[in-house]
């Protein structure tokens, strides 16, 4: 089986109301464990999904200029913020949402991310197909985690969304969305005990001012 065969095989969505172990569709096998599990963080999906500091000072600049026009202005600004704190209570309660229905979680063999608020699903990862781990920060203590898999991920940019790397519509990499930067250390580690057949480790990217960038070495 070639390698966009093996991922397409390996990263499977499964829709499912009914799992037996938290955020998992089946009990593990035998040889397999959990090394971590957790959520996203609510305050950093805000932030980097929904944009809730973008859209408060898009809001505040429109307030701005109706109170400095003055006049009805003034009645305009006030609709304006009146607005912007519905607007942004919505995002904050759709990310509160999302963070509430997803799960990571991380094995010796794979990365298991189920999400969906109303019928979760599940993609199985195995950890032998990661080719490297892009970071970028996601808020104080915190990072967002992208995953670049050997060959091309089957799974659309859409059906992953919103663990998915942003903008990389083409050749869609699957992320992990505001999870502690203490997991970053305790995932380099597992991935390179996941395939000791590997020359190398698998690169782990540090936060970067840009984008990310790998700090660690390839696979």
């Amino acid at each position: 089986m070639g390698d966009a065969g093996a991922i397409g095989a390996a990263a499977v969505m499964m829709e499912h109301e009914i799992e037996p172990v938290k955020g998992l569709p089946g009990d593990l096998p035998k040889d397999e464990a959990i090394v971590w599990q957790g959520s996203p963080a609510w305050q950093g999906l805000a932030r980097g999904v929904f944009h809730t500091r973008l859209v408060a000072v898009w809001f505040a600049f429109v307030a701005m200029l109706a109170f400095v026009a003055g006049g009805t202005g003034l009645l305009g600004a006030m609709v304006t913020l009146g607005v912007a704190v519905l607007g942004l209570g919505l995002l904050v309660g759709l990310a509160w949402l999302q963070a509430r229905s997803t799960v990571y979680t991380l094995t010796n063999k794979r990365i298991v991310m189920r999400f969906g608020m109303a019928l979760p699903k599940c993609v199985n990862l195995p950890l032998a197909l990661v080719e490297s781990a892009d970071l970028k920060p996601a808020g104080i203590g915190h990072a967002d985690v992208a995953l670049k898999m050997h060959g091309r991920f089957p799974l659309g940019w859409l059906q992953m969304w919103p663990h998915v790397r942003p903008w990389k519509v083409g050749t869609p990499q699957p992320m992990l969305r505001a999870v502690p930067e203490a997991l970053v250390p305790l995932l380099a580690d597992t991935l390179a005990k996941a395939d000791p057949a590997r020359h190398r480790p698998v690169a782990v990217a540090a936060p970067a001012a840009s984008d990310a960038q790998p700090m660690g070495v390839a696979a």
